[in-house]
């Protein structure tokens, strides 16, 4: 059988297809589908629907409707809510189990349930709006509460002088409101595992581009409580185990022991030792940090000495990697260790 003889079988049995479901059911790369196609849709034998990545095929018999993308939505009263047993409804509804892969799967049950069930524990909110979507590539959640603000919970449980100090305690990790409940782990590891996902609270918006390695923070207009949404491929080949296996190695007893915090996300310059002590807070729980200086333009002496020499004789236990540094910026810090940054 022949590639467009296999390509109208497959339609017969599905009704439509994408290119890429074509090529992986054949067998071929998708420029090689595309040649078959474009001869089937000439010969009559396939009508082509949609446009570039959007396109789906089918025979011009089939009477089936190709599906827009799926919705549900509903709010939920928090008061003995199960994250679990939401999770499950919504899996049953969507029918995820044949929707996504099984990669995709354990990664969207791991976040789902520790934003959901960070709303339930912190928001201090009566009900929240859950909104998930499935279409041909992606599937989405957004989880939205009313109560005090993700930030601004922070920022006044650790006494932070503003919301926005907030975030960096946020993307380092094991921060939690509610030590005697939670690890602090969930929302670093959810900002880690999606394709793109973003947490806004009141006027802050932060956002991780996993797919492209940024973090970036926008002003957004008030809104009360806190917003989260999570998107993923469905056909998403990241792995849950080897996201944990980064900041929670081997060697650390597969505890969650190492951070990364971006230097930038707090300012691009930095003089004062008051700076570093900002940017320290919180990292003496961790056995190994990695201070990625990307996008940092100036450091100062006293800012230096403060992290590398006064903070790592107070904790001569840690180890401190740097990353994305300037040239430039090298010789300030290794005036002040023994051990010289390469």
């Amino acid at each position: 059988m022949n590639s467009k003889d296999k390509i109208l079988e497959y339609l017969q049995e599905n009704q439509f297809a994408t290119g890429k479901q074509l090529s992986e059911f054949i067998g071929i790369s998708r420029q090689a589908v595309n040649k078959h196609l474009k001869v089937l849709i000439q010969n009559g034998s396939l009508i082509k629907e949609g446009v570039t990545r959007g396109a789906v095929y089918r025979a011009p018999s089939s009477k089936r409707k190709i599906p827009s993308k799926k919705r549900l939505g509903k709010t939920y009263l928090l008061a003995d809510l199960e994250e679990d047993k939401v999770f499950q409804e919504v899996a049953l509804l969507l029918n995820l189990r044949q929707e996504i892969s099984k990669s995709a799967l354990k990664i969207v049950h791991y976040a789902f349930t520790e934003i959901l069930n960070n709303a339930i524990d912190h928001s201090v909110s009566g009900k929240c709006r859950i909104e998930v979507s499935l279409d041909q590539y992606r599937f989405n959640f957004c989880i939205r509460d009313f109560g005090i603000g993700v930030f601004y919970s922070i920022f006044t449980k650790f006494d932070l002088p503003d919301e926005n100090a907030a975030i960096g305690e946020l993307i380092k990790g094991k921060t939690t409101t509610m030590r005697e409940k939670h690890t602090g782990e969930g929302i670093f590891f959810t900002s880690k595992s999606a394709d793109s996902v973003f947490f806004r609270s009141h006027k802050i918006k932060l956002i991780f581009e996993n797919q492209k390695k940024d973090v970036f923070v926008e002003e957004k207009k008030f809104i009360k409580g806190t917003e989260v949404f999570f998107s993923i491929s469905k056909r998403s080949k990241r792995r849950l185990d080897k996201i944990f296996s980064q900041f929670a190695p081997e060697e650390f007893d597969f505890r969650f022991e190492r951070t990364r915090a971006l230097v930038r996300l707090f300012q691009q310059d930095y003089v004062s030792r008051s700076e570093a002590k900002r940017l320290l807070y919180g990292l003496e729980k961790f056995k190994e940090i990695i201070l990625d200086f990307e996008g940092v333009k100036t450091i100062g002496q006293g800012f230096a000495d403060e992290i590398f020499r006064v903070f790592k004789k107070a904790h001569p236990d840690k180890i401190i990697k740097i990353e994305n540094i300037s040239p430039t910026l090298k010789p300030i810090i290794n005036h002040v260790v023994d051990n010289k940054f390469k």
